[in-house]
């Protein structure tokens, strides 16, 4: 759980704050955009680099906005900041470093689809780990969504998967989406910090992690020094998985689940594949193979069943 949001009753900030569905729709936009971002400076910019200026950016810029709560909640901090690190390491760090990686040979329209399968892996998940009871036809949700991941990774011909012939970007893509699943469901473990406290420390695990990254497997550190004749494109792209994916989501759909609770909140997260596929067809101009809306409405009609049983045990 998380300490109530502290909000203002003025001004165009505080105004957003009170509006939970555009809030639920900022968010994920801002998520969808992350893959167009990304994808957008394939070849510009080394995905190991892209990650640690974000997650170094994102830790900068949270620490003034989260530095009164991290006093009051210190005591609860001290004890377990290795915790709320590991959170950022999985959930932030490796996730996007796998989404990046994956990215360099993949297309962006693939990404967005393959991560509409999230939320069945994490039904999915929670079945196979905690024995969280599950109906029938949630499990055949969970087994259409992974059929649809599986279309969408062999480009169309799930016989590919006999040969081992699978692209290795969407390959990346889904250990992307089981690092985001494992940091999903630790969440139920985390330590009750106020949800700026939480961001700020998580971030902080996730800078670490993403520089060591960087300095292994990234070319080094010395990488850094490439950003001084990198383009205005990159420097845009740097600024915006910095500040909108990775702050501004966050907190547009914490307040979302305050203001009207999670539940009626979970299913926006339907909605980062949508806009990651319009961006990625409108921005990037890619195009969508039939294989793509076949894959697309066998995920959605997962999703969509596991919704109703969901709703019908309510």
């Amino acid at each position: 759980m998380t300490k109530p949001q502290d909000t203002q009753k003025s001004g165009i900030f505080a105004s957003v704050l009170d509006q939970p569905y555009l809030l639920l729709v900022l968010a994920p936009l801002f998520w969808g955009g992350n893959v167009v971002a990304a994808k957008l400076v394939v070849g510009e910019i080394d995905p190991f680099l892209l990650l640690a200026c974000r997650c170094v950016l994102a830790t900068a810029f949270i620490m003034p906005f989260a530095w009164r709560h991290l006093r009051g909640d210190w005591a609860v901090v001290r004890r377990a900041w290795p915790v709320l690190m590991i959170f950022g390491i999985v959930g932030y760090a490796l996730f996007n470093a796998f989404l990046y990686l994956g990215l360099k040979t993949t297309t962006a329209v693939n990404s967005a689809i393959e991560q509409a399968s999230l939320p069945m892996l994490i039904l999915g998940a929670n079945f196979i780990v905690f024995r969280v009871r599950a109906r029938l036809i949630q499990i055949i949700g969970v087994i259409l969504a992974i059929a649809g991941v599986i279309l969408t990774a062999t480009h169309g011909d799930p016989a590919r998967l006999l040969t081992m012939d699978i692209n290795i970007g969407d390959g990346f893509v889904i250990l992307a989406c089981l690092a985001y699943t494992a940091y999903t469901l630790a969440l139920r473990f985390r330590p009750q910090v106020h949800m700026m406290s939480f961001m700020a420390v998580s971030f902080a695990g996730a800078a670490i992690c993403a520089v060591l990254m960087l300095a292994l497997l990234g070319g080094g550190l010395g990488q850094v020094a490439l950003l001084a004749d990198a383009s205005p494109r990159v420097w845009a792209v740097i600024a915006y998985v910095a500040v909108f994916p990775s702050m501004f989501s966050q907190v547009a759909y914490a307040r979302g689940v305050e203001l009207v609770g999670a539940n009626r909140a979970a299913p926006s997260h339907n909605l980062i594949p949508v806009f990651g596929t319009l961006g990625s067809v409108i921005i990037l101009g890619e195009s969508l193979q039939p294989y793509h809306f076949l894959a697309a409405g066998i995920i959605i009609s997962g999703i969509v069943l596991a919704e109703w049983a969901a709703r019908a045990r309510a």
